[in-house]
């Protein structure tokens, strides 16, 4: 599924880094989890002459869990209450084009740890088999990836290229903590925030 994004123009950027007076009184946090797959349960998985995908639930925060499932080389990961619930959320929904895998550490962005956390951050490559290496390996690219979190909907809010933004991690967590609790996955369009660079080109539409 192609993902819609949006123009961030200079004015845009400059609004997303304004924090607002109750903002700045807010103290965010991070927390971590494990998504590896050795830490977490196999929901279903292929049948023999099925191919390979394999689906798992993942322990999370607040009672959320994360699934993440894997077929053809690609992934999708989700949260929600349940495994089906999960399944439900648009995030379940969006794949890449590229070959691609999440990464096994999930941050969790919270204003504090007494409150539910909003949004996720994961690290993401993704292939570029346009362009292979000495070896003829399509070349890694890596992405973080904000994703909102309930109440409401869960999908991607944010994009940030990792090799162009030596401060991907600030860049990421500002975006989770700005954007995320307000944008509407069924109207907004995911925000590439920072340079572009070829992450961003191999998952555009």
């Amino acid at each position: 599924m192609a993902l819609r994004f949006g123009l961030i123009e200079s004015a845009l950027l400059l609004a997303l880094f304004t924090v607002s007076a109750s903002q700045a009184a807010e103290k965010f946090e991070s927390q971590y989890t494990s998504v590896a797959v050795d830490s977490c349960r196999t929901v279903d998985e292929a049948k023999p002459g099925e191919g390979e995908w394999h689906i798992w639930s993942c322990k999370g925060l607040a009672g959320l869990i994360v699934v993440r499932a894997e077929a053809d080389l690609r992934e999708i990961v989700s949260v929600g209450r349940t495994v089906e619930a999960a399944r439900d959320e648009p995030a379940a929904k969006t794949w890449f084009g590229p070959f691609n895998l999440a990464g096994d550490t999930i941050e969790w962005r919270s204003v504090s740890r007494e409150k539910a956390p909003f949004a996720i951050i994961q690290r993401w490559t993704v292939s570029d088999s346009e362009n292979p290496d000495a070896n003829g390996a399509p070349k890694p690219f890596e992405l973080m990836i904000v994703t909102r979190l309930p109440p409401g909907p869960v999908c991607h809010v944010a994009l940030i290229d990792v090799r162009e933004n030596a401060n991907h991690n600030a860049l990421a967590r500002h975006a989770a903590d700005e954007i995320a609790r307000g944008f509407r996955c069924d109207a907004d369009q995911v925000k590439v925030i920072g340079k572009r660079g070829r992450a961003i080109e191999l998952i555009g539409p």
